[in-house]
């Protein structure tokens, strides 16, 4: 399996298929119009203002006190998390320093900053960028409450049945539990890896529990304290999967033995969302979902120059682009949630 994190040029080398040609044609393209570089500036002016951004908040989370003035603030630092999540991402991409180790380190601080394990992460996510909407090998496809397929769907049972029947429904309700679920793959995923392998992530996310809870309940009464949890944690969760889910939810998905080839696979089970730098500081560069996928250590900012690029060769080639509007994206995945349901619908309960 080609390890999707890899530097562009060892993934070209290393498929060697007659389809590799056309990436290989379209990676020279990329590469004689300058986009396969480091922007520097771009990832320290961000890293700046985003760790500005979460300790001021923290500043003014001690300042307010025990308020209901608090809840606006764990909405604002929802978003903050957010912003430091989509470094972590970039950094497991490899897309702000040269060499994997100075990476990593970004990676695992930010992740450590918002509670997650940066190692666990990256190692679903390598999945996921190497099989796309894969219904067999895309962890991002094998989610217990949801059905991607009327296959999974029948497979459901129990709560979870009802629960996959109603998805198109439940889907934004559920995306609110989204970051306690990161919180508890985190740890027990880390724990299956081997903690003493990741000793430096398990410190970091011990210390992140210990001291947010401290603070919250430190600062906050018990109520005001929950309540700020909730909103913080739910907010973020919200976001997360408003950001990572339209890029590729009601795409096609791809079932066992269909090979297209590395570019083909990359852009059929993928979408862009349509929008400008602003749509793109708020979805960390995923608006650009096709271009990531196919130059996933691309810096973010280079994601918006290379589109016209790929656009037009998918174009002369005949390979399908799919691009939507925002709103529009997510009617495209409550449609495709909601259709590939159907059946739990209108089937009687098993006995």
């Amino acid at each position: 399996m080609v390890d999707p994190i890899m530097s562009d040029s060892v993934r070209a080398a290393a498929v060697a298929t007659p389809a590799a040609q056309e990436y290989a044609e379209l990676r020279g393209l990329v590469k004689g119009a300058g986009l396969l570089r480091r922007r520097y500036r771009f990832y320290a002016v961000t890293m700046s203002v985003n760790l500005l951004a979460f300790v001021g908040g923290w500043v003014a989370f001690v300042f307010i006190g025990d308020s209901w003035w608090q809840l606006p603030l764990a909405a604002f630092l929802a978003v903050v998390f957010a912003q430091l999540s989509f470094i972590g991402h970039d950094a497991g991409h490899r897309q702000i320093l040269r060499g994997r180790t100075a990476n990593d380190v970004v990676g695992i601080v930010h992740a450590g900053l918002v509670g997650l394990s940066y190692s666990t992460w990256v190692d679903q996510h390598n999945r996921h960028h190497a099989h796309p909407n894969d219904a067999h090998r895309d962890p991002d496809v094998d989610i217990a409450v949801l059905a991607f397929t009327r296959e999974q769907a029948r497979e459901k049972r129990g709560p979870l049945r009802w629960v996959a029947a109603h998805q198109a429904v439940l889907f934004f309700p559920l995306l609110l539990l989204e970051a306690f679920s990161l919180h508890v793959s985190s740890v027990s995923r880390l724990r299956a890896m081997g903690v003493r392998t990741h000793r430096v992530e398990a410190l970091l996310l011990a210390a992140h529990f210990a001291v947010y809870l401290t603070a919250v309940f430190l600062v906050l009464s018990p109520l005001v304290g929950v309540a700020f949890i909730l909103v913080h944690q739910c907010l973020w969760g919200l976001y997360m999967g408003c950001s990572f889910a339209p890029g590729h939810k009601g795409m096609p998905v791809l079932e066992e033995g269909e090979n297209p080839g590395f570019l083909r696979r990359q852009v059929v089970t993928t979408r862009n969302i349509r929008g400008g730098r602003g749509v793109s500081w708020v979805l960390g560069g995923l608006n650009y979902q096709i271009e990531h996928h196919l130059f996933p250590s691309m810096a973010r900012p280079d994601l918006r120059l290379v589109q016209p690029i790929v656009r037009d060769f998918c174009a002369r080639h005949a390979i399908d682009y799919a691009e939507s509007g925002w709103l529009r994206t997510y009617g495209h995945v409550l449609a495709h949630l909601h259709e590939t349901s159907a059946p739990l619908r209108a089937a009687p309960q098993p006995a």
